[in-house]
């Protein structure tokens, strides 16, 4: 296999995941060509196209890159794509997302974010710190970041940030020196049938650890005895029993002022402008990492101050006396609690409407009861269409599976 230095020419099937364009923009900006499929136009790839990376839309060989030194593609690309035959049945190197973000974290001081939620807001809160901090790292997130308009930019140290995915076991790939652990909560049924089994491939990732190495992971979280890294270090939204803890927390125009205590150390008068207190723990996670890595709090204070947030992640959309409307992408009943939670605590004056669309028809049957539960916490609920993504249609599973579940006024 060709290394990652010599590669000229990249081709991705499945381009315009957040995950996959992030890859596209590495190795564009390592000067290899690089270009790709997707099923259909959307904003992310009319931007990669902007960029100079040219994406078509049609599953056609005859379009796709003639000569290679790498194909990516995505999991969610199903087996018998066209072009995924082509390229393997010619002998061509193929190897899937992880597979790629894996070697990369090979050749970096690596530090990796995963669980079930948190993971996205605190691997680019662990990234823009590094980045406004003048430390600098090379980030490959699964959000686009509002301060800078991208889900990668890269710097001449050699450190990544790197949002590490369960589905389809894809962390296992990765060797972090800092691995961070947010959440453990069941999904990808599909992919792990069980919760344990879920929560194995969760261990499994924290023995990734190279040797020396530190975990950052929420106190509470199941199975930590078993867990990798030589360091181990428990944070929490506000449990002093924790390692580091937020303390002090206050709500300030629509985010949060607080202190951060760790074991030895301590942030003072820290403002985040993002809302969900969710986001406060992801916050304590991230400058866990940042102490860690032995950057000063001045410089940790005045880089939260300035973090925007992340697209669909607690974004304001419209800000007003009259309306607030915020747009997250809340997919699991625990990130869709933490949301509306957050919404009523910062605004409890005004009628909660939650306007939701499942995600993935496999979450949907297996999670209905549960996101009623969280839903039912709303005023005023539209639910909307499952959206499949990369999931066909299951006979029996729409949106009515969950409003049954729900205790609805008459």
């Amino acid at each position: 296999m060709t290394t990652l230095k010599d590669i000229q020419e990249v081709y991705l099937i499945g381009i315009g995941g957040i995950g996959m364009s992030a890859l596209a923009r590495y190795f564009h900006e390592r000067g290899a060509k690089v270009s790709g499929y997707d099923r259909s136009p959307s904003p992310l790839t009319a931007t990669l196209q902007s960029e100079g990376i040219p994406v078509h839309y049609a599953d056609d060989p005859g379009l796709a890159a003639s000569r290679p030194d790498l194909v990516i593609y995505t999991p969610a690309v199903p087996a018998g794509h066209t072009e995924l035959t082509h390229y393997r049945d010619r002998g061509f190197p193929v190897l899937k997302r992880s597979q790629v973000l894996g070697m990369i974290s090979k050749e970096l001081f690596c530090i990796t974010v995963a669980g079930t939620h948190g993971k996205t807001t605190t691997s680019t809160l662990i990234a823009h710190i590094l980045r406004e901090s003048g430390y600098g790292c090379n980030a490959f997130l699964g959000g686009i970041s509002l301060n800078y308009d991208t889900n990668f930019w890269s710097n001449e140290r050699g450190v990544a940030v790197i949002e590490a995915d369960e589905y389809d076991r894809s962390f296992l790939q990765l060797e972090p020196d800092i691995a961070v652990l947010t959440a453990m909560d069941a999904d990808h049924l599909d992919i792990y049938g069980t919760e344990d089994v879920l929560r194995d491939a969760f261990v499994d990732y924290t023995r990734q650890i190279r040797p020396g190495g530190t975990l950052v992971y929420k106190q509470g979280l199941p199975r930590t005895g078993e867990m990798g890294g030589e360091q181990k270090i428990a944070y929490s939204l506000a449990e002093e029993t924790a390692d580091c803890y937020a303390a002090d927390i206050r709500v300030v125009d629509g985010g949060y002022a607080f202190s951060i205590k760790g074991p030895a150390w301590k942030v003072d008068d820290v403002v985040l402008h993002s809302g969900g207190l969710h986001n406060v723990e992801n916050a304590v996670a991230a400058v866990t990492v940042a102490h860690h890595l032995a950057i000063p709090p001045e410089q940790i204070k005045k880089a939260l101050a300035s973090f925007r947030g992340i697209q669909r992640r607690f974004q304001y959309l419209i800000r007003t006396d009259r309306l607030v409307y915020i747009d997250d992408y809340a997919h699991h009943p625990e990130e869709l609690k933490a949301l509306i939670r957050g919404a009523k605590a910062l605004f409890p004056q005004k009628h909660c409407t939650v306007i939701f669309q499942p995600h993935l028809y496999s979450r949907t049957k297996d999670m209905a009861a549960a996101f009623a539960r969280v839903l039912d916490e709303a005023a005023t609920v539209i639910l909307l269409p499952v959206y499949g993504a990369r999931e066909a249609p299951v006979p029996g599973v729409d949106s009515g599976v969950i409003a049954k579940e729900m205790k609805l006024e008459e």
